[in-house]
């Protein structure tokens, strides 16, 4: 696949053998596995051999305090975040690679210190911040000794008395929360300086991104060239997006790398020395295939059939009928950005948009519009929701699912159930997971869509026979990687048992694959930005219309998932809901 100014294109050609070397989506999934082969190695292969025994003896003490009480207790709890501390992030190997992926740091008045905070400055904050993590403590010493009384209170009664019960997991709860608060307090705060990583990240990314340009016939020279630009701007995104008025809005690095890269673009002019360098699909299916890592069969196992009806019947409904509203009642001119921004609201947002578009054909500036509309009511959605499911007084779990199933962005889903507490958090980022399945699902169905209905009807030749191979053509191939990689990593998740978060969610994902996700999300993300005139997109907007589509969508998706949740999690499925 190769972007111009205007047009996705897709080669109808036939399928040759060098394809797997000249075609962008195949570029994509190599990338993406070879990475993702490395942190393997690193994280599962050479993880240290007393791991399994140390999730062992937690398992073995929150074990036994399930048996000895109907309620997780302060002991379970205890136990839980000692194992969710084990991970293979300790090794010299890994503790170097994470090093190298740190992403610019948060900061408030000074922007340099999202790059650079000397010893002496973090010091100095850290003493700055005693007197507070001093008063957090107070808050939490009381709530733990509350917490301590009540549950011992029930242990007296041989945990059989219902109310004493009940009022030691209420006191459990408060703790929880408190501990949270002091975790955040008492941080440590260290000298920084990720300037040398920065450089050998850019290095790293001009190497391997450059390689694949180079297969597909594009000058590596001036790709390099250009990829100083796009890199230099994505680097501001992430530090504008770690600012902490930002970080609390939910303007994260995406939004900045859009808008950096649009003002840049629509005033002085996108140089061009860096065009050559605006390969936003390259990026971003590359990243997309480091994302199929992070969706774990098991996970939604664990979630069972409530998440999976939240999942993938709400979605298609929604995803349909937003597209029949758009043609029936808004009667939208392009039907390509009417079912790119359907995908982008109902299915997950950004990633859903890239193969939606790809497999439709869909302009770039109506996946630009799509991708915009998503980050801006992301923002939006993920301070919102939590806010409004606390002042109605939503029980955890069904915000959570309310959350996972509504809000676009995976980091965001995962920030606002955070929001709400550790089940929400919980719920709502495997519920996003089971979604995320849909994006080659959708890719797949419009792709068969598009060219059996919509363009023969479009050309005039309606009831024409399509072949597997025009089909073929059509679907975008990076899907394959990012199913790959999903189903590789869930039969290692599943191989290695209950040792599987410690190596793979909590060491491959987090220590690699998920920073290097973020970094490819923002060069494309960047290359949007830097690649879009206001211009071209004023006639999209006309009437309203691509807004009004959103807004309608959006609306119906949260009154559907909220009726589903509530009638899955709590009607038909309670125990389910109980045990989580």
């Amino acid at each position: 696949m190769s972007q111009t100014n205007s047009d996705i294109v897709i080669d109808d050609g036939r399928a040759k053998l060098s394809d797997l070397w000249k075609k962008e989506d195949y570029w994509a999934i190599w990338l993406g596995f070879i990475l993702l082969g490395i942190g393997l190695y690193i994280y599962i292969l050479q993880a240290p051999v007393d791991i399994s025994k140390k999730v062992a003896a937690q398992n073995q003490i929150m074990a036994a305090e399930s048996k000895r009480a109907p309620f997780k207790t302060i002991e379970f709890y205890t136990a839980q975040d000692a194992k969710k501390k084990i991970n293979s992030r300790g090794t010299d190997t890994a503790k170097y690679i994470s090093w190298l992926l740190a992403l610019p740091g948060g900061w408030k008045d000074n922007p340099l210190d999202s790059f650079y905070v000397s010893d002496d400055a973090a010091k100095a904050a850290n003493q700055k911040a005693a007197a507070k993590a001093e008063k957090v403590k107070e808050k939490y010493d009381t709530a733990l000794g509350a917490a301590k009384t009540a549950q011992q209170a029930a242990a007296d009664a041989n945990f059989a008395d219902a109310a004493l019960n009940t009022a030691a997991e209420g006191k459990i709860s408060a703790w929880r929360l408190v501990a949270q608060e002091y975790s955040k307090a008492s941080a440590v705060k260290k000298g920084t300086n990720i300037v040398p990583s920065l450089l050998l990240v850019f290095a790293g990314g001009a190497i391997l991104f450059g390689f694949g340009m180079f297969f597909m016939g594009h000058n590596v020279g001036q790709f390099a060239l250009g990829f100083v630009g796009v890199f230099a701007v994505a680097i501001l995104a992430f530090m504008m997006g770690s600012q902490s008025t930002m970080k609390y809005y939910g303007v994260g690095s995406e939004a900045w790398a859009i808008i950096i890269g649009m003002l840049i673009a629509n005033t002085v002019g996108t140089p061009k020395w860096i065009k050559p360098a605006i390969q936003t699909e390259y990026y971003i299916k590359t990243g997309l295939v480091l994302l199929g890592a992070e969706v774990l069969f098991d996970k939604i196992v664990a979630i069972g059939i409530p998440g999976i009806f939240v999942a993938w019947v709400v979605t298609p409904i929604v995803l349909i009928c937003t597209y029949i509203f758009g043609q029936r009642v808004l009667k939208m001119p392009s039907k390509t950005l009417n079912i790119t921004i359907s995908a982008d609201m109902s299915v997950c947002g950004t990633s859903a948009a890239i193969a939606t578009a790809t497999a439709c054909r869909a302009k770039k500036e109506e996946l630009t519009l799509a991708v915009g509309l998503s980050l801006v009511f992301t923002a939006i959605m993920m301070v919102a929701m939590p806010a409004f499911i606390k002042a109605v007084g939503i029980p955890e779990v069904l915000g959570g699912a309310w959350i996972g199933g509504t809000v676009d962005s995976t980091g965001a889903v995962a920030a606002a159930g955070a929001f709400l507490g550790e089940k929400a958090m919980y719920v709502a980022a495997t519920i996003k997971m089971i979604q995320n399945v849909l994006i080659g699902v959708t890719a797949f169905g419009v792709a068969v869509y598009w060219t059996t209905k919509v363009e023969p009807a479009e050309n005039g030749v309606a009831g024409r026979k399509v072949g597997a191979m025009e089909i073929w053509n059509r679907f975008p191939k990076f899907v394959l990687g990012f199913l790959g990689a999903s189903i590789i990593a869930s039969l290692i998740s599943n191989n290695l048992g209950d040792i599987s978060n410690a190596l793979l969610s909590d060491g491959l994902v987090r220590g690699m694959s998920s920073p290097l996700r973020s970094w490819c999300f923002a060069l494309a993300f960047t290359a949007i930005g830097l690649g879009t005139n206001f211009r071209e997109l004023a006639h999209y907007f006309k009437g309203g219309k691509p807004l009004i589509l959103y807004v309608c969508g959006q609306s119906f998706n949260l009154l559907l998932t909220l009726l589903m949740a509530y009638i899955m999690f709590y009607k038909v499925f309670p125990e389910i809901t109980a045990k989580i």
